[in-house]
């Protein structure tokens, strides 16, 4: 079973910086679910789409394939087969992928292929309904929020470092009309997950965000290697019938770990 971390929040959250700082320390995957809807946002804008249409966002949404993979150590986003990775996080294409993100055949796709991602794959993923919808059993939850002012300036930085000419106050309010409707749009309203830990990240500094999640990561990984040690020590498992791979089927773990395989796991995470 493959070991999912869902991260949540509204924009500016800081969402993305640290799963993708969680991925590198921990040596797993990261999703990053907005760079996708902000591909599909792209992809619309390059058609021409009117994006107030539903019935043109569902029609110009089929023919987009959108995928994850990783050039030179990097992970990036395709779109047709090409890196659209670049032109994804200017604000046109931020606040239309908000607007598309609302459209019921744009969601179904795009969940279907997080989901799979996520079958078979240690990762950590970041978005707006994560831990309520898309990896409703992830092992750790996680909901990151900041105030407005903090992200407002948090964007207007991060912009006014690559040349671009923006406004804060301007940035404020979009970020403000995005939380509107990210938290009362119809389909996976953003929502705190009931299980999930908030962390409110407005005085804490990058590394600080980090080092808590790596720290809640540690505690449920120990939880997981706990759970699987005590289900290959029942009764059922013990028995002497059958052979070690079935048992080990039967147990839901790999048939080539030992106790032993895991408890030197387990240090490999101290």
């Amino acid at each position: 079973m493959s070991f999912c971390i869902a991260v949540d929040g509204p924009a500016g959250a800081g969402k993305s910086t640290i799963a993708r700082g969680v991925a590198k320390d921990m040596g797993i995957v990261y999703v990053d679910t907005g760079a996708m809807y902000r591909a599909m946002a792209f992809h619309l804008i390059q058609k021409g789409t009117d994006l107030e249409d539903q019935a043109a966002i569902s029609r110009d949404c089929q023919d987009a394939e959108i995928s994850i993979s990783h050039i030179d150590g990097e992970q990036v986003v395709l779109l047709n087969g090409e890196n659209v990775t670049p032109h994804l996080r200017n604000e046109e294409v931020s606040r239309k992928a908000s607007l598309c993100s609302t459209n019921p055949d744009v969601r179904k796709r795009l969940v279907a292929l997080q989901q799979k991602i996520a079958q078979h794959t240690d990762l950590i993923m970041d978005g707006r309904d994560i831990g309520t919808c898309v990896l409703p059993d992830a092992r750790l939850k996680i909901y990151l929020t900041a105030s407005v002012q903090t992200r407002a300036m948090r964007r207007f930085t991060e912009l006014s470092q690559k040349g671009e000419d923006c406004d804060l106050k301007t940035i404020e309010k979009d970020i403000a009309d995005r939380d509107y409707r990210d938290m009362h749009r119809e389909i996976s309203p953003l929502r705190k997950a009931p299980d999930a830990v908030e962390l409110a990240t407005s005085d804490m500094t990058i590394e600080q965000v980090t080092q808590t999640v790596l720290s809640l990561v540690l505690e449920k990984r120990m939880e997981a290697l706990t759970e699987e040690i005590d289900t290959a020590a029942s009764p059922k498992c013990a028995s002497a019938s059958g052979s070690r791979e079935a048992d080990s089927a039967e147990c839901g773990i790999d048939s080539d770990e030992s106790a032993g395989d895991a408890e030197r796991r387990q240090h490999r995470w101290k």
